[in-house]
């Protein structure tokens, strides 16, 4: 890898993540996946080493990291298990949104829910709501100093589990993007309940649930931003972690790859290990070229926001081009196994079980070509 721009800081951080990984997640991986469930101490002990709030800032007791840094955490993730590594990220794209546009309070009431284990959930997406935000059909209806919140949201990472949910509703349908508001909203509200949880292909150590609000009611002095403020919010917050977001499925690439070239030296054919063939080469320095791409694409997006950046184009890049390359090497990994590629007896089928979702969640990357046509078009 080529980690040279990064600084000694960093590269410390990024061998800690590394250990993290190898020695308290991937051993898990296997067994969570096959039960498809969340494992909660594991992320306790990420709680302890301060990966949930490496974007916290120092004065709410963070760590104050950057955006460069998160993408080191989530490909070391990414690479022990893709589904730990969303349901970490997930806690710093519901937190996002408060370090944006919410007040003092506020921020420091998520810092410190997030320092003592708790967990956050952003709750943007719904039935018929997913890529056009724009469209949801939650409402906030005020009522004297609070809003009663009805509606529900899908396919919501955390949603089981969450104690803190970040939740977009309009406060008029009528005013269309701009009636769009995000409120914070506690676990134990009154009327909030966990819907259906999703039996997943793939990202199965995560959790997803529904999340249904029923006359839940919700202090203004929970909204983020101000009122009409939400979509704006919620697109900036996705245009800030699409690189980090990423970063996970660059970390299965290079799981998908070392676990090629290990079996590509151990399998006998014809009088020879495979990996002597041109054709498996050829297949593997592709897969090289491909995730060091992904790799310096996200990183490129991470810095950009780093320096207050924030260039949708960039992260819709960076998104796309990661999630494609995640599907193509983990299937590339799949055939360099063969028959063997097939069975769950191997990793690579959960690599590339795991890889697809980076092609459809945060936007899927049909919509992330439009984004980065658009602002082609524009320019």
């Amino acid at each position: 890898m080529s980690d040279i721009l990064l600084t000694d800081s960093q590269r410390d951080l990024q061998l800690m993540f590394r250990e993290f990984a190898k020695k308290e997640v991937m051993p898990i991986s296997a067994q969570y996946d096959e039960k498809g469930e969340f494992p909660r101490e594991i992320f306790n002990k990420a709680v302890e080493m301060g990966l949930t709030t490496l974007g916290v800032p120092e004065k709410f007791g963070g760590s104050g990291e950057g955006a460069l840094t998160g993408t080191l955490l989530g490909e070391e993730l990414g690479y022990a298990d893709a589904g730990f590594a969303v349901a970490v990220g997930a806690c710093n794209l519901a937190t996002i949104p408060v370090m944006m546009g919410g007040n003092e309070a506020q921020v420091k009431k998520v810092a410190d829910l997030l320092l003592h284990g708790g967990m956050t959930a952003f709750c943007l997406t719904e039935a018929e709501a997913g890529s056009d935000a724009a469209a949801l059909r939650t409402t906030a209806v005020k009522d004297g100093n609070d809003y009663i919140i009805n509606g529900s949201k899908v396919f919501i990472t955390n949603g089981g589990v969450a104690d803190m949910y970040t939740v977009f509703a309009t406060v008029d349908r009528s005013l269309g993007a701009k009636g769009i508001t995000a409120f914070l909203v506690d676990r134990n509200s009154p009327g909030l309940s966990v819907g259906k949880e999703e039996n997943k292909m793939g990202i199965r150590l995560s959790n997803t649930t529904e999340v249904v609000f029923e006359d839940v009611r919700v202090s203004a002095e929970n909204i983020v931003g101000g009122v009409g403020k939400g979509l704006k919010i919620a697109l900036g917050t996705l245009s800030r972690t699409r690189a980090q977001g990423s970063s996970a499925a660059v970390g299965i690439c290079r799981r998908a790859i070392e676990e090629s070239m290990r079996y590509a030296k151990q399998r006998v054919t014809f009088g020879r290990p495979i990996i002597k063939n041109q054709a498996i080469q050829f297949m593997l320095a592709d897969m090289e070229i491909q995730t060091e791409a992904a790799r310096q694409l996200v990183r490129h997006a991470a810095r950009m926001v780093d320096k207050g950046v924030i260039d949708a184009k960039q992260g819709s890049i960076a998104k796309t081009f990661a999630g494609d390359t995640a599907v193509k090497v983990t299937t590339d990994a799949i055939q360099i196994f063969g028959g063997y590629g097939y069975s769950r007896e191997y990793p690579v089928e959960k690599l590339l079980r795991d890889a697809k979702i980076y092609q459809i969640f945060e936007g899927t990357n049909q919509i992330q070509r439009m984004v980065i046509f658009g602002n082609m078009i524009n320019q």
